[in-house]
Parts: structure tokens; C-alpha cells; sequence
């Protein structure tokens, strides 16, 4: 892991952040421009060449039936569904809150005069979830979710298989038990593509929302003219601001509990402490030094991209945390209360040295698709906002516009739109 002290937060945060971001290579983004522009042309020839030449799999169609869903069902225990449901339970009721209050607000705004908001959920909307080799069944619940909850009509799901050509069988029964209305075995960027544009399999949708590799993020990014996207959700970050009175072992294990996602994962400790630092990049390399799950990637992922930042003083520890704007930002500090308070910028923040990230991806309540690559400066996590639009209704009558015609005129003259005012003045005249 790399060490850093501290001196300016943003040219820090450049060189720690120099190896994610070199990712969007001109070369990425052409190859990815290519992927859509022929799936935009040729639809679902284009989807089953790429899929065959990326996930060495042939598909004849794309969409999952009920038969599929059904044997899915049959490879799973009454644990695993149990699991799901506590899981999307734990989500829907921390979502409800925040329903609840939007409802709260639509009721308000009626009360004016001449506008009037509502919130209206979406059409439809397309969640993406990593698949092939992998099997992330928890992203589909985080993206469908808070999409059932906002009232979305159409929820449709795209994932990756595996080399037998099947998505794999609890990511399918999740799909079923969130109440997913269509599932369709694509991935990459011509799954994103797909989406964007529609096919003749596949029915394009109004946004497109859940995390993927760098080409998945890329193609989100490209395609973004023409359907809304979530956010650009890239390698998962995590930081952990410590003291020297934490659990240095705890501290390692989350480190490399995040760190096993992928080898471009974004994964450091800041602290005020060069003895803390030691304790933690020991408990590290002991553990390392055992044979652990996914050790390789566990291994380039933190040498490759981990750091330690050692600060002179809280402000400037602080700083740099905002700066960085982490997916997952872990306070394990004595003062933890008064340090959250100055975080302006973090995906998802996490208090007390008994809240790990790796209990948060799951079972806490929140959400964890979350902005990365320092989006955590103007968002946070994915939530039931973000399959809501605000209705706009408003209502004049003569009296008002007799009223703001000399504003108006004004405002017009200065920005050179006469014919704006022509349309008011006319108004005024025949009154």
C-alpha cells in the first residue's frame, strides 16, 4: 500500500486517485462507442455477437422464462430466500420513511396559489447486474427495490450468465421475489446498449440504473444523450478515517473486505497516527500471509491501488476525505460524532467500529449501489428519488400576468427575447 502525507488534499487525492481514472482509456471508450453504435444498427444480431465473443456463450434468445425461474428455484434453500427477504424487507422499510415524506410534501404543495408538485414515479426503468463469473444477487434487490417502492410500472433486469448460458439461480429467484417484470440474459455494454436503444427482444427503457465493470460504466456514460442513467458507478471505494485508539485488525479486515470486488478497487486508511498505520498494514500482511478467498485480487487491488494517508491534524485529515468523496467512508474515531458532522462528501458513511461496509452491502438498510470516483460531492446512494419525477403544474390568470408585465419587459429587453414579451404584453392588452 502506498503511504502519503498529507500536505494538499486535492493534488493528494490525484495521485491516489491516478491508477482508477487512467481506466477511461481512449482506447475503452472507443471500443465501447463501437459496441453501442452497432447494437443501435443491428440490435439483436449485435447483442448475440458480442455476447458470444466476450462471454463465450450462444444464446438463441435473450429473454428468461418461467421454466427458467422455476429450476432457479430448485437450486436454492428456504435459507437463501429467507436471506433475500430480510434483506429487501431491511431496504423497504428505511425507503417507506422517505416515501412517506414525499407524500408529506405533495400534500403541501397544493397550497399555493398557481403551482402545484407531485411526485411521479417513472415508466420504466432497466437494472443492470453483474453477472457472468460472479453472482451478485444483492444488487438486483438495492435496484429493483426502491423502483418497486416508487410505483415504476415496467422493472426490467439484464445480467451476464454463466458459461452454461443461465443466469445464475439466486440472482433469478431475487429477480422473482422483487417483483422484476422482465429478465434478460445480456451483459456489457451491449446489454447498457440494448436498453438504451431497444430491440426487437428487447423493449428500450426510460433509465437505467446498478453498477458494472469499467465498460458497463462507460457505456452508461455514452449513452446518456438519450436515457437517464443513475450515476457513473465504477470500482467500489472504501475509506476508513481511524484513530490510534481503533481495532487495527477490524480495520484491515474491512480493507480487505472491499478489496476482494476487483483488482481496481479504491481501498485506504487515513489517519493521524505513523504507529496506528504500522499496526494496520501489519494486520494486513499477516493476514495475506494465510491462504484467504480471492487472494490474488485481494493482493493487486491493494498494492496496486490501497494507500495510507497520515494527516498532522483533524482539518486536514478532513479535508482530504472530502476530497476523495468515498463510496463507503468508515469513522472509527472517539469523536466520531464531531468528525460526521464536517463529512460534506461521501457515498454512504458509516459510524462506530461495530459498522463495517461489509455488513452495509447487505443487511443494514441502506443502499449499496453508491456513487464512486468522487461523485460523493453532488450524491449518494441509489433510492426510491431516483424513480420519482417532480410534476410541474402551474396556473395563471390575467390579474398576474397584468402584474408581471412590466418584469417582464425587462427581463426580455435585457436578454433580447422580444417575442417573449410580445406573448405577455397581448395578454395585458386585452384585458
Amino acid at each position: 500500500m502506498k503511504r502519503i502525507t498529507i500536505k494538499n488534499a486535492k493534488l493528494d487525492v490525484d495521485i491516489v486517485r491516478y491508477s482508477i481514472s487512467s481506466n477511461f482509456s481512449e482506447d475503452a471508450i472507443k471500443k465501447t462507442g463501437e459496441i453501442i453504435e452497432n447494437v443501435r444498427k443491428y440490435g439483436d444480431e449485435a447483442i448475440k455477437k458480442y455476447t458470444s465473443k466476450y462471454d463465450k456463450v450462444e444464446l438463441d434468445s435473450f429473454k428468461v422464462n418461467n421454466e427458467e425461474i422455476e429450476e432457479a428455484y430448485n437450486c436454492i434453500s428456504d435459507d437463501h430466500i429467507k436471506t433475500i427477504k430480510l434483506i429487501r424487507d431491511r431496504l423497504i422499510k428505511n425507503e417507506t420513511i422517505l416515501l412517506e415524506h414525499l407524500k408529506e410534501i405533495s400534500y403541501l404543495y397544493p397550497q399555493s396559489e398557481n403551482l402545484q408538485r407531485t411526485f411521479q414515479p417513472i415508466s420504466s426503468t432497466g437494472c443492470y447486474v453483474p453477472g457472468g463469473s460472479a453472482r451478485y444477487p444483492s444488487t438486483l434487490i438495492m435496484c429493483v427495490t426502491p423502483a418497486k417502492l416508487a410505483g415504476v410500472k415496467r422493472i426490467v433486469a439484464i445480467s451476464p450468465t454463466k458459461k452454461d448460458g443461465k443466469i445464475d439461480p439466486l440472482t433469478l429467484v431475487s429477480a422473482d421475489i422483487c417483483g422484476v417484470d422482465e429478465i434478460y440474459k445480456v451483459g456489457g455494454a451491449q446489454g447498457i446498449a440494448g436498453l438504451a436503444f431497444g430491440t426487437d427482444s428487447i423493449k428500450r427503457v426510460d433509465k437505467i440504473v446498478g453498477p458494472g465493470g469499467i465498460y458497463v460504466t462507460i457505456a452508461k456514460l455514452l449513452v446518456s444523450n438519450i436515457v437517464s442513467i443513475d450515476m457513473l458507478a465504477g470500482p467500489t471505494e472504501l475509506v476508513i478515517y481511524a484513530d490510534d485508539k481503533s481495532n487495527a485488525k477490524y480495520v484491515a479486515l474491512d480493507l480487505i473486505s472491499q478489496s476482494e470486488h476487483s483488482k481496481d478497487t479504491l481501498c485506504g486508511l487515513v489517519t493521524n497516527s505513523h504507529e496506528f498505520a504500522n499496526k494496520v498494514e501489519e494486520e494486513i500482511n499477516s493476514i495475506l500471509a494465510k491462504k484467504i478467498s480471492r487472494q490474488e485480487i485481494v493482493t493487486n487491488s491493494l498494492h496496486g491501488n490501497g494507500f495510507i494517508a497520515i494527516s498532522e491534524n483533524e482539518d486536514s485529515a478532513i479535508e482530504f476525505v472530502n476530497e476523495i468523496a468515498p463510496e463507503h467512508l468508515q469513522i472509527m474515531a472517539k469523536n466520531e460524532l464531531k468528525i460526521v458532522k464536517r463529512i460534506t462528501s461521501a457515498g454512504l458513511v458509516l459510524l462506530g467500529e461495530n459498522t463495517p461496509s461489509a455488513a452495509s452491502d447487505y443487511c443494514l438498510g441502506s443502499n449499496h449501489v453508491l456513487p464512486t470516483m468522487g461523485f460523493g460531492k453532488s450524491r449518494t446512494s441509489l433510492s426510491i428519488l431516483d424513480f420519482v419525477r417532480i410534476s410541474n403544474i402551474v396556473k395563471s390568470s390575467k390579474k398576474e400576468i397584468k402584474e408581471i408585465e412590466p418584469f417582464v419587459k425587462i427581463i426580455t429587453q435585457e436578454e433580447g427575447l422580444i417575442n417573449h414579451y410580445k406573448a405577455v404584453k397581448e395578454r395585458v392588452r386585452e384585458s
